[in-house]
């Protein structure tokens, strides 16, 4: 069944896999001909033993995400030229139909990736990060958060690919339209609960109880003239011994979230400067940009599935002799991503655009000294390498190298 669409795939596939690996082992030699010795700008604040271990770090990853690279493709091509979604379509078609049908092939799909990530996943988290004092996971916790996400997928899951399909049934030649707006507001509620009813699930959020950074958090605040439900630390150490902060929820539901290892790790006047920078993101509406963007973007990709899913040649092309809109939509998010992956180096621009910006903003309303020895605590608590491939990061990176960004905040 092989078709002109089945070679272009193909050789977006080989395409997309050789610039990967080629950007790979960019990152890994560049990484290791810099090991030995810190950056001049860095050599008074980080030491040569956290700088190997930065290099080391980044070299484990960057070789396991060759590794996953190698199980995503092979996954990809079992389930199209291999023949396994037409056998998941011949294993449902008999038993179920309509609505059902196609949310069980869904779902099958999910668990067979899920099932194959999982391997992956153990090895990251039990191999990788403990071998690099990461890991604060137990296989218990790692256990219960596997289940919860189960359960939440088909709780919320269900629902959702239920409505899809009975849009993309119904709605006629416009299906994509409604599917749109019905993606949309999903999206928009999800904003809303996230905060309060699905982030508890997994981690437990206390309020701040600092009085000296609530009162420092607070003033910043109201410089900004920013509103917050709340200032809340959580119980990241439970897991990692990463750091972090970050804002969630949306309007009135807006929270701040601080990691209990950031803030066992930074000074009040570097928190408030890393909070000063997220401030920064609010402030020049970087996440309603972003929310605009994904919404105008997957518009322009239900409109294009609502061209393909009548194409018999879309179908034949990857394997299939069957078609239908449940499997024309899994078919779709397959093989989009190969197709796409070329624009990536244009989103990581845009994200770093906007993390310059909210550093020029967290200079401006907090301290840019403070913010920059937070970020190197941050760069050497997270063991992120300070001389990663200049090609390699201009492709992913969403966040500047940190020698380019420290340099801009230390002129302003």
């Amino acid at each position: 069944m092989l078709n002109t669409f089945s070679f272009a795939f193909l050789a977006a596939l080989v395409l997309m896999c050789a610039l990967r690996l080629w950007l790979a082992q960019r990152q890994i030699s560049h990484v290791v001909a810099h090991r030995g010795w810190v950056p001049p700008g860095f050599a008074d604040r980080i030491g040569l033993d956290a700088h190997q271990k930065a290099a080391d770090y980044t070299v484990v990853r960057t070789r396991f995400g060759a590794v996953g690279l190698v199980v995503e493709v092979a996954v990809l091509l079992a389930f199209t030229f291999g023949g396994g979604l037409q056998t998941l379509h011949e294993f449902w078609s008999v038993r179920l139909d309509g609505l059902t049908y196609g949310v069980a092939v869904i779902f099958s799909v999910a668990l067979i990736s899920a099932i194959v990530d999982l391997p992956l996943a153990l090895y990251r988290q039990f191999v990788i990060e403990a071998k690099f004092g990461f890991n604060r996971m137990t296989a218990k916790i790692f256990l219960s958060d596997l289940l919860k996400q189960a359960v939440l997928g088909v709780v919320v899951g269900t629902p959702v690919l239920l409505a899809v399909l009975w849009l993309m049934d119904r709605m006629g030649q416009l299906w994509w339209l409604h599917v749109w707006l019905f993606w949309c507001a999903f999206n928009l509620l999800l904003l809303f609960i996230y905060p309060t009813w699905i982030a508890p699930l997994f981690n437990k959020f206390a309020p701040l109880d600092d009085a000296q950074l609530k009162a420092r958090v607070e003033a910043l605040l109201a410089r900004c003239g920013f509103t917050s439900s709340g200032f809340f630390v959580m119980d990241g150490s439970r897991r990692s011994r990463h750091g972090n902060a970050y804002f969630t929820g949306f309007g009135k539901t807006k929270r701040i979230v601080f990691f209990d290892t950031l803030l066992g790790r930074l000074r009040p006047v570097e928190v408030e400067a890393v909070l000063a920078h997220e401030l920064g993101h609010f402030k020049h509406r970087h996440v309603l940009k972003r929310i605009a963007m994904l919404f105008t973007i997957s518009l322009g990709f239900l409109a294009l599935l609502g061209q393909l899913i009548d194409a018999e040649w879309f179908f034949n092309g990857l394997g299939l002799a069957t078609q239908n809109t449940a499997l024309g939509l899994i078919l779709f998010f397959l093989v989009g991503p190969v197709f796409t992956f070329l624009l990536t180096p244009l989103m990581s621009l845009l994200s770093r655009r906007d993390e310059f910006e909210a550093d020029r903003y967290a200079a401006a309303h907090a301290s840019a000294s403070d913010l920059v020895t937070a970020l190197v605590k941050l760069y050497e608590d997270n063991a992120a390498t300070l001389t990663p491939d200049p090609l390699h990061s201009l492709f992913y990176d969403s966040h500047p190298p940190a020698a380019l960004r420290i340099a801009r905040l230390q002129g302003t």
